[in-house]
């Protein structure tokens, strides 16, 4: 009964096999996690034949195994060494035959470098977003600067490369050194401001920014956010030349141009002189052969001329021409002759048509009928007046016949209200101690009223 049990249980059970474990949490090692930073100490370091490179990541707590193979280990800038700091990027994996949990490393850095790329590569891609890099903001730099300025220390090499450069290619460049300190905590402070300054002097038409090589650290003063920014927005167009070939600063991304070298910066800003002149001498080579096949030109065409002239005899010409100023002034003359006489004939016939034509007998018969008409509107006038005269003398007759003066004047009078002038025909419309008026046919009579008496009587 137990055996069977036993059996049966076996039965049940998934068991797999050394291998499939191990090769099964490989894979969820690399499928579950995303490649690593990982920093840690160097130990047990080894580089056999096979040009790979196994070693252990230590810290104070705890250590994991790593393996760098050759193709990624050659990219290494630096010999690692045991007890070295370092920064390494990497992915998790197993080592199936021996059931080892490691870190299959892709790229080392030393570790004080490792921290300053991390930050460079975030400055990167900020403002690589942003836009800084883009190429369609970049500006094109002059083919032959009236003058160029360059921002970098007075005593380093890259100074001397740069001027020994732009003397053997094209001395009559004049240049304007820009002194400022490359290196150190205040160096990207500095070379800020020496460029505002630049801008501001206006003295060149184009800036060169530039140092000779060195450590990540040395360089980072061009790795500033706030230098990036105001290369960026500085009118000048600007070249610049950090470091040596290898190294790539922010500042060799944001300028208008990069060159890998001091000295390679100093052969893209300045022309090639002996270039240059070999076109010019090619252009005054051409210019001594058009001027030299115009003159043969000019020759030839006068050549011509003259032999034009010589086939004309000049004295012939000149009796042809008198012989022809006869004829014209002959002609002229009897021109002259025949329309004076055609002239005076229309102006006789003119004479004659206006002769006809004179306004003098219908001028006479106009005034006579005008006199005679201020006759019959004189006598008109004078008869509408003694009628008009006639009529309104009439009328002053009917007028004072019926005008109430004419009453007043044979003795009667108006009684009017002195303050409405209202006439009064009735004594009931007045009573005793009301004032009054009474218009005579010469004056006024003002008083009040002693008595009404409204009886209809004269006596």
């Amino acid at each position: 009964m137990n055996a069977s049990t036993s059996t049966s249980s076996t039965a049940d059970r998934a068991v797999i096999t050394v291998s499939r474990l191990n090769r099964e949490v490989r894979e969820l090692l690399e499928q579950g996690m995303p490649p690593v930073w990982v920093e840690g100490e160097l130990s047990n370091l080894a580089r056999p034949a096979s040009g790979h490179m196994y070693f252990s990541l230590k810290d104070d707590r705890a250590q994991i195994r790593c393996a760098m193979f050759r193709s990624r280990n050659q990219l290494v800038r630096f010999r690692p060494e045991n007890g070295q700091q370092v920064l390494v990027r990497g992915r998790i994996g197993l080592y199936e035959p021996r059931g080892d949990y490691q870190l299959i490393v892709e790229s080392m850095e030393e570790a004080g470098d490792g921290a300053l790329r991390r930050q460079f590569e975030e400055l990167r891609r900020k403002l690589e977003a942003e836009g800084l890099f883009a190429a369609d903001r970049k500006r094109a730099l002059p083919a032959l600067p009236r003058r160029i300025g360059v921002i970098t220390s007075p005593s380093g090499a890259a100074v001397r490369d740069v001027l020994q450069v732009l003397q053997r290619r094209f001395p009559a460049i004049p240049v304007l050194i820009y002194p400022v300190p490359v290196q150190g905590k205040d160096a990207a402070l500095g070379i800020r401001n020496m460029l505002t300054h630049a801008v501001e002097r206006a003295e060149v038409d184009v800036l060169l920014l530039t140092r000779g090589g060195g450590s990540l650290e040395d360089l980072w003063p061009f790795n500033d956010e706030a230098l990036a920014r105001a290369i960026a927005e500085c009118p000048l167009p600007i070249v610049s030349a950090v470091g040596h070939e290898v190294d790539v600063t922010i500042a060799d991304l944001v300028a208008d141009q990069r060159a890998p070298t001091p000295s390679a910066a100093a052969e893209l800003l300045s022309p090639d002189g002996a270039a240059w002149l070999r076109r010019f001498e090619a252009a005054a080579e051409r210019l001594q052969f058009v001027q030299e096949r115009r003159q043969q030109q000019e020759a030839q065409r006068l050549d011509n001329l003259l032999k034009r002239l010589q086939q004309q005899h000049l004295g012939r010409r000149l009796r042809d021409h008198a012989r022809r100023l006869d004829d014209l002034r002959a002609r002229l003359g009897q021109a002259w002759r025949t329309g004076q006489r055609l002239r005076t004939t229309a102006l006789e016939q003119a004479h004659s048509r206006l002769s006809a034509a004179s306004p003098d007998r219908g001028v006479a018969r106009l005034r006579e009928r005008t006199g005679n008409l201020e006759r019959r509107l004189h006598a008109a006038q004078h008869q509408h007046l003694e009628r008009s005269r006639d009529r309104l003398g009439a009328l002053a007759r009917t007028l004072e016949t019926v005008s109430p003066l004419a009453t007043v004047s044979r003795g009667y009078a108006i009684v009017q209200r002195p303050d409405d002038g209202a006439v009064i025909r009735n004594a009931a419309d007045l009573h005793p101690g009301d004032p009054f008026t009474a218009r005579l046919a010469h004056g006024r009579i003002h008083g009040r009223v002693e008595r009404v008496n409204d009886e209809e009587s004269f006596t």
